[in-house]
Order: C-alpha cells, then structure tokens, then sequence
C-alpha cells in the first residue's frame, strides 16, 4: 500500500481552510473557488478538514457538506486526503463508517489530544485506527497542540506494524527527531513537512513534500518552491522560500489559520471571519501583512 500512495502523496498538498460569511455560515462557493484556484496552480494533492479548516469549530453535518464541496470542486483530478482525529480511539473508530460514503484518497489522524497517552498509547491507538480501515493512513505529529510527541522510535514501530500506514506530517519543529526518522524510515514511509518555515531544510534532507497553509494564498510560489527542491534545484528554491520568509512569520504570529485568512482577506479572496474561540489577527498584524505583501 506504501508504494500505491507514494507518489501521489509526494509533492505540495494544501490544507484548505474554511471560509465563512459575515454571518459565520459556510461560504460554499468562495471555498470552490479556493479548491479551483489551487488546484489551477500547481498543487499536487488537497488536505480536507485539517487543523487549517477550523474542523473542531465544524458540526458533523458541516464536516460533510464541506468535505462534500471540495470533493465535488476537485473533479477527481487531485488526490484527496482528510482530517479524522480527536483523543477517543473508539470514537474515531465509528467516525469511519461516516467517512465511507466519501471518495478520498487517504486519511490524516492526529496523535490524540488533551489525554496525553504515553508512547505505548500511542502505538496501541494507531493500530486499533489502521486495523479498522483499508486505506491509507498519514501519522500527524503536532505536539504543539496536541502536548503528544510521536517519537521516532514510535514512529517507526508504528510504521512495520501497521502496513496501511503510509508516511507522517511532522509539525513538531524537531530537527533532530525528524532527521533521525528521514535517516531510519522505511523504504516507502513518506516524511512530509508540516512546518511552511521549515521546508527547505526538511526536503534538501529527504523529506517528500510540504502539506502546507500559506499554498491557500500563495499556492503558486509554494509550489514552484516544492518541485524546485523535488528537482534539485536549490539556488531557485531558496530564492523563494526567502521571499516567503517575511509573510510566513506574519503568518503564524497571531495562530493559525488567523494568519492565512488576514493574507487572504488583504488579496481579496475571502472575508476574514473565523469562528470562535479563534478571532483574527490583530490590527497591527493585518497592518504588517499588508505591508509584506506590497513587498
């Protein structure tokens, strides 16, 4: 199964957020055109309901209808992955037969959260999660949201024990723990960045690909960056990535998606609205975002 997802996992994925009206509905047909624009510009494959679309702000209902509308604005011509996590293994279990109506590719699944499992929780969740579905399964390390390190030794037991278990996201910012894992996975195991910052370094020292947030309002710069790397290109790479730098750290600033959505807004392509508890950015942010972008 590693070998059937490796390539169309390989590359830049966007973790697309959810725009919403003034009134805080969904806004179905901006997220359309989110899901056409991306995909017109260069992105490999879409990320439904990650942490980037606001989905614990989501009803199960709403979860439908928006995973519905990117299916649907997508045409079957990228790869398709989804979001499903949260820190009860049983539940999450019986949220696959919701998912079963859906046609995507793979599934995303953050190491449980709040609960704080030990490395032997972690492995024992991931094995009952890939025992109950056929396709294929992302690992997403987070640990700043999710207070869970999935470390490497983990990592890769999970990965020789679970053989629908095709690659991880790593968002832990761990340089050595990453490198140690692109040093030790096994053949197939995508790694792919979870980190815009810090995608450079990871793919010139093997990591595949980037699931990335700023591709939501950059996704052609982002993804020329991805594939230049892809192709060894670094010179034209890094002369990218240094003019992503500046809006990248205004990004993350203030969370995320906070900081995509005020880029978002400042190009005119959605309203900044954002459910709560997550507001948007401050007015000395948006201010400084406006300016970057000008540069």
């Amino acid at each position: 199964m590693r070998n059937d997802t490796h390539n169309a996992f390989k590359g830049l994925g966007v973790a697309l957020v959810t725009p919403f009206k003034e009134d805080g509905s969904i806004d179905f047909p901006c997220l359309g055109q989110l899901v056409e624009r991306v995909a017109a510009n260069g992105v490999d494959y879409l990320l439904a309901l990650g942490t980037t679309s606001e989905y614990p702000t989501l009803s199960p209902d709403e979860k439908d209808d928006v995973l519905r509308c990117i299916l649907d604005a997508n045409a079957g011509r990228l790869p398709v992955m989804v979001g499903l996590g949260g820190p009860n293994t049983q539940f999450m279990i019986r949220k696959l037969d919701r998912l079963a109506a859906f046609d995507v590719d793979a599934i995303l699944t953050v190491t449980p959260y709040y609960n704080k499992p030990s490395q032997a929780g972690l492995v024992a969740h991931y094995k009952a999660f890939t025992a109950a579905t056929d396709m294929p399964v992302f690992l997403y390390n987070v640990p700043g949201r999710t207070s869970c390190n999935l470390e490497c030794p983990t990592t890769l037991r999970i990965a020789e024990e679970c053989p629908n278990v095709a690659g991880i996201k790593e968002a832990s910012g761990m340089m050595k723990q990453i490198l140690q894992l692109l040093s030790k996975r096994p053949d197939g195991f995508l790694v792919i960045s979870g980190d815009d910052l810090l995608t450079l370094p990871l793919m010139a020292a093997g990591a595949d690909g980037l699931i990335s947030v700023m591709a939501n309002a950059f996704p052609a710069q982002v993804a020329d960056m991805v594939h230049h790397i892809m192709h060894q290109e670094l010179a034209e790479a890094r002369r990218i990535h240094q003019k992503l730098v500046p809006l990248t750290i205004d990004c993350f600033k203030e969370g995320s998606p906070a900081g995509v959505k005020a880029i978002m807004t400042a190009q005119g392509s959605i309203e900044n609205v954002l459910r709560l508890p997550l507001v948007p950015v401050s007015d000395k942010l948006q201010q400084e975002i406006q300016l970057a972008i000008r540069n």
